[in-house]
């Protein structure tokens, strides 16, 4: 710790400030980076891939290959988020079933570098500890949290937002949120949306890495070919995301795969019901609080929602849980004492 100015200094890099930024990942340490540069007990200096900086931490969340020059920067302790493992490759690369071993090996040498390593949730924590052998003592269940005020919405900025986004004010609006990708089941949206004529539903988020997203041509094949009542406006800033969500009624991400999705949080924040497809990752911070749906019930649990308004309250409140959990006020607080028992 600096002697100068008793300030905790902190190098923290993701590699999507210098490439793609439509990804949770990117939210995820832009949300954790502003709720410590708002403390006076932390010196947060973003980026700096080619340098070598003098600090007392170095906290990387992406692992690629200008990361792993940081991560082997001797005298420094080094925290990785672990936003990743091997599984949330398959679905979202061209050909990740190929080339998986070669990754798996990679994401097991990366993270054995670190001194500790925050997995977004216990299945992340998991698949650490019981499949890539990285040692219990250093891995630790950080979840991914937002700044849950910036998101707060009354039915002012609701109707604001679907003025600047073109919406009716009496149309009942269902929101997704994340790339284009199998992983996503992007299908089980539109088919909510054939099964409901009557709602509008909007998926936002392209195909950020182009070529190399997995099934590109039949997704973009589903962008192009869904009904009226479905629309894609891509990849969109992240300002606009949260328009969309305030615009919206319901928040559905019936992805096969996730970790700790970001955009979940947001919704929450908004005050949307939320409704996920029923997987274990969930099992630990969603379940309970989400409504938990198997490919047969996405359509009628939407419909229901929209039709049955104390069904709708119910699960409105049950966001509000999920806000409260995962606001970024406690967490960086608790990233603080973790640094300051790894420099003890």
């Amino acid at each position: 710790m600096s002697a100068k100015n008793k300030k905790i200094i902190v190098n923290m890099v993701s590699e999507s400030d210098i490439s793609v930024q439509g990804h949770g990942v990117h939210t995820a340490y832009d949300e954790i980076a502003s709720a410590l540069e708002k403390r006076d007990d932390v010196e947060l200096i973003r980026g700096k891939f080619d340098e070598k900086i003098d600090c007392d931490i170095i906290h990387v969340h992406t692992i690629g290959t200008k990361a792993l020059r940081k991560i082997h920067q001797k005298n420094v302790k080094k925290v990785v988020s672990a936003h990743i493992v091997p599984d949330s490759l398959i679905g979202s690369l061209v050909m990740a079933q190929y080339w998986y071993p070669v990754a798996s090996s990679y994401m097991k040498y990366f993270y054995k570098k670190a001194d500790k390593v925050l997995a977004v949730s216990t299945g992340v924590k998991d698949v650490l500890v019981d499949e890539m052998k990285i040692p219990n003592k250093n891995v630790k269940v950080f979840y991914n949290n937002i700044d849950m005020g910036r998101y707060k919405t009354t039915e002012k900025d609701k109707k604001q937002a679907r003025k600047e986004l073109g919406f009716k004010d009496d149309e009942f609006i269902v929101v997704g949120v994340g790339q284009a990708q199998p992983r996503k089941r992007v299908d089980v949206f539109v088919d909510m949306a054939e099964k409901n004529p009557d709602i509008k539903f909007i998926w936002i988020g392209g195909i950020p890495f182009k070529k190399l997203g997995a099934d590109r041509k039949a997704m973009e094949s589903l962008l192009e070919n869904s009904t009226d009542n479905m629309k894609f406006p891509g990849i969109v800033k992240h300002e606009k995301v949260k328009k969309y969500l305030q615009a919206a009624d319901v928040f559905c991400l019936p992805a096969e795969q996730e970790n700790h999705p970001m955009c979940v949080l947001e919704a929450a924040g908004v005050g949307l019901p939320i409704v996920l497809r029923d997987i274990e990752e969930y099992n630990d911070t969603f379940k309970g609080d989400a409504i938990m749906c198997k490919d047969k019930d996405f359509a009628k649990e939407i419909s229901k929602l929209k039709e049955d308004k104390e069904y709708y309250k119910k699960w409105q409140k049950k966001a509000d849980v999920i806000a409260e959990k995962y606001d970024s006020k406690n967490a960086a607080t608790e990233l603080v004492e973790l640094y300051k028992d790894l420099l003890k």
